[in-house]
């Protein structure tokens, strides 16, 4: 029976077997034109018998779930519901015939799903995310804890209560730090004691990770510091509350795991030690800073997560180790399926490190992922396909939507998703291969190519799953390291034969106290691994690419899912894309940087030079600054302000310490005067303490930084743009100057500003929140004063956004 698709693509008379014949006048230009399109028939036929379609499911759910969560407002639920009885009925209908139509009707039905998915997790995570600092006093139940290079204690705590003052909206959990030294409380256990909050912060630019978005799926609706150890309470403060038998388990697991990584550390020690805890337990905090920047800086960063390479390692090994074992009962071997029992067991064994790796998000993928392929070995099917990539993608997805859009997710699947392709690959070039020896060639040349295949795959495994995860390395973290193929050569033979068996063998002779010699030869590897990130970081192997378009991610995943999912020569329109995707990168280096920098604290301020930075603060360090240098990136020579810690006025220091809002005629006479002869001074701020910095661009912009209110007034009068971290109790500027509050930059988000010379001092803004419309924003629009939500801005600071974005 003909298809559409034979209409469409191949001049077919009747039947796919007879081919109408060209005029011979017009034989050379049509025959080339039937050609073409015969093997583009002949591509698209050739993926349908190998149902490549199947492999296009998670893709279009994940297109629909990040298109969802990329939305500034929450799309209207009944219209979701309206464009799904209309386009989901049709896609059924149609699903079995081959046409443009029906496929494309698929890929939105498909795309539909994953929006669906997306609301539906969005709905249930239901999370409350503190809206403004605060200090208060918290009583809570301790869910897990961690310990950190310093000694510090971190714990994520179930808030019950809080006092002096209480929150009209308090978060769920609450992630607090302690910072003195003391006996950790248990997990399970209540706690009380006087901490500061924060809410996540949001992107430190346009385009960069928010971290209220994954703290909003996590649960944790505020960060922040005990001011004092906290104090352990009894369990009858929380008598009231019903422990269902799962979250009993659940704490137990937490229990068990902190066990294990304790143990760890206690028999390793030092930095070797907070690395093998990691590796099993997934507790990070333990490494030293300087370890982690080796780590990342030379590609090996990967490592420390449970992810991919430690489960494959761990349920690999096992495996093979039982099946060494059973070969030596050649009787029982032949009765029994020793490859099924073996691949049963290793599936119960990553379970086993699963439920012990604090349920990690990359662990989670990781043990979808060889549950699948183990699975696939039970039912006599092959092991390591793309069709267990895409359904262990489908799983992850339907189970957390949020995902796709982390770095985490799309490196992972990229590494995956290119190693299981290349794999494919090198199995059809292999058998053809193999084909055309006609009789069995010398033992020698078996023996080298065998050696050859060992170099030869940890050489392409490297090299393909570094330039795989390129593109999200680019786009997340703005940065490549350039020697990351030498660092996983290296490191990856060390983590393959020394660290993980002796892991596993510690891990299996643990309970019955066997395990230290096993730890210390797993602690030596681990020693080998961070010797090898600081030596290759040494070499300075990280190249900082700046951040890049909005459609570069999505332009560069697309061609790399042609070029990894389809079989046939239609895989190569992937190429095009990819150089597109390229080109945008170096498009991007063009464009003119921002000239002011606004962090959403409204403290953090910095003037951009072609040559220079200035902040107001006295060190170009920080987590918001070293994003800020990888996304634009920035000069490297930072101008500290000049900080004025003695006023002319004693009254003025007494004024700001004091934070008053009131200012006598006098105290406005000098701060005005010491305002207009800081800006005298181009390219650097002058900074008076606890009370105001002002700084003149080149452009001519003046520009006055608050951290006291009371200076609000004076500032309008002098400055061109005022930023104030504290509140004002206007909205604008009588003088016509851009007055920026804190109000604002909650709504708005850390701003870029392109300066003007002349005319207005504003000549393109952009900020990094596009509105709060959102579950895990709308804490932004939250006025704890009328108890109220708004998310309006003052007009002035619409103008602006408005003039470029």
């Amino acid at each position: 029976m003909e298809t559409e698709l034979d209409h469409m693509l191949l001049p077919i008379h009747g039947s796919r077997s007879v081919v109408a014949i060209p005029d011979e006048d017009h034989a050379p230009v049509f025959t080339r034109s039937q050609r073409f399109r015969q093997r583009v028939a002949a591509c698209i036929i050739e993926e349908l018998d190998y149902r490549q379609s199947f492999l296009f499911i998670p893709v279009f759910i994940g297109a629909g779930a990040a298109f969802w969560f990329s939305l500034s407002v929450d799309p209207s639920p009944i219209m979701l519901a309206l464009i799904s009885v209309c386009v989901l009925p049709a896609a059924v209908v149609l699903r079995h015939r081959q046409s443009l139509a029906s496929s494309l009707l698929a890929a939105a039905s498909l795309m539909l799903v994953g929006m669906l998915l997306a609301a539906w997790e969005t709905h249930r995570a239901d999370t409350i995310i503190l809206d403004t600092a605060v200090t208060t006093t918290i009583v809570g139940k301790v869910e897990r804890r961690e310990v950190d290079a310093r000694g510090y204690w971190r714990y994520i705590v179930a808030l019950k209560s809080t006092a002096n003052p209480v929150l009209a909206r308090p978060p769920n959990r609450v992630s607090v730090l302690s910072r003195s030294r003391h006996e950790p409380i248990a997990i399970g256990g209540m706690l009380s004691g006087k901490a500061r909050l924060s809410p996540p912060s949001g992107p430190a630019l346009a385009g960069l990770n928010d971290f209220a978005f994954g703290a909003f799926f996590n649960g944790v609706g505020a960060t922040g510091f005990f001011y004092s150890p906290p104090q352990s309470l009894s369990s009858e403060s929380d008598n009231d509350a019903v422990v269902t038998w799962l979250e009993r388990a659940d704490a137990w697991l937490y229990r068990l795991r902190t066990a294990i990584a304790d143990r760890i550390r206690s028999i390793i020690g030092g930095d070797a030690g907070a690395f093998a805890a990691s590796i099993v337990t997934d507790e990070r905090r333990a490494i030293s800073g300087e370890t982690m920047e080796a780590l990342r800086v030379s590609g090996l960063a990967h490592i420390v997560a449970i992810s991919g390479l430690n489960m494959a390692l761990a349920s690999g090994i096992f495996f093979v180790g039982m099946r060494l074992g059973f070969s030596l009962f050649p009787g029982f071997s032949q009765r029994w399926p020793v490859k099924k029992i073996s691949a049963f067991a290793a599936l119960l064994m990553t379970l086993a490190y699963y439920l012990i790796s604090g349920f990690a998000v990359s662990a989670e993928r990781a043990w979808l992922m060889m549950s699948i392929m183990l699975i696939a070995v039970l039912v006599d099917r092959p092991s390591i396909s793309l069709r267990n990539v895409a359904l262990a993608a489908i799983i992850i997805i339907a189970l957390s939507p949020h995902e796709v859009m982390g770095p985490s997710f799309q490196m992972s699947f990229a590494a995956t998703l290119a190693l299981v392709s290349g794999f494919a690959f090198w199995t059809r070039w292999r058998g053809n291969r193999e084909r055309l020896f006609i009789s069995r060639p010398p033992l020698w040349l078996v023996a080298a190519s065998k050696t050859g295949t060992i170099i030869g795959g940890i050489v392409i495994t490297s090299l393909i799953g570094g330039i795989s995860t390129t593109i999200y390395s680019v786009e997340h973290f703005h940065r490549v390291t350039t020697y990351g193929l030498a660092a996983n050569l290296a490191a990856t033979p060390v983590m393959s034969i020394i660290v993980m068996p002796f892991a596993l063998l510690a891990m299996l002779l643990m309970p019955f106290g066997l395990d230290a010699p096993f730890l210390k030869v797993m602690g030596y590897g681990m020693a080998l691994v961070i010797d090898i990130a600081k030596t290759v970081a040494d070499w300075g192997g990280d190249a900082t690419i700046g951040r890049q378009s909005q459609w570069f991610l999505a332009i560069s995943t697309a061609g790399f899912l042609l070029l990894t999912l389809l079989r046939s020569r239609l895989a190569l329109l992937g190429v095009p894309l990819i150089l597109a995707g390229l080109a945008m990168v170096f498009t991007e280096q063009l464009r003119p940087k921002p000239d002011l920098l606004i962090f959403e604290d409204g403290a953090l301020v910095a003037l951009v030079t072609a040559d220079a930075v200035a902040t107001t603060k006295s060190r170009a360090t920080g987590f918001v600054y070293e994003q800020w240098e990888r996304a634009l990136p920035l000069p490297e020579r930072h101008v500290p302000p000049i900080t004025r810690d003695k006023p002319d006025d004693d009254g003025e220091q007494t004024i700001s310490a004091q934070r008053s809002y009131v200012l006598t005629d006098r105290q406005r006479q000098e701060a005005r005067r010491q305002m207009l002869s800081a800006f005298e001074k181009d390219n650097i701020f002058t900074c008076q303490k606890n009370a105001w910095c002002a700084a003149k661009h080149e452009s001519g912009v003046k520009i006055a930084v608050l951290s006291n209110s009371a200076f609000a007034g004076t500032a309008c009068n002098v400055a061109d743009i005022v930023v104030s971290s504290r509140f004002v109790p206007f909205s604008q500027c009588k003088s016509g100057a851009i007055l920026i509050t804190n109000n604002t930059l909650r709504r708005t988000g850390s701003l870029e500003l392109w300066l003007n010379a002349s005319g207005s001092p504003v000549g393109r803004a952009r900020a990094a929140m596009d509105g709060a419309g959102r579950p895990w924003s709308l804490h932004r629009s939250y006025d704890w004063r009328a108890k109220s939500f708004d998310n309006s801005l003052p007009p002035h600071i619409e103008n602006m956004l408005a003039a470029g974005g």
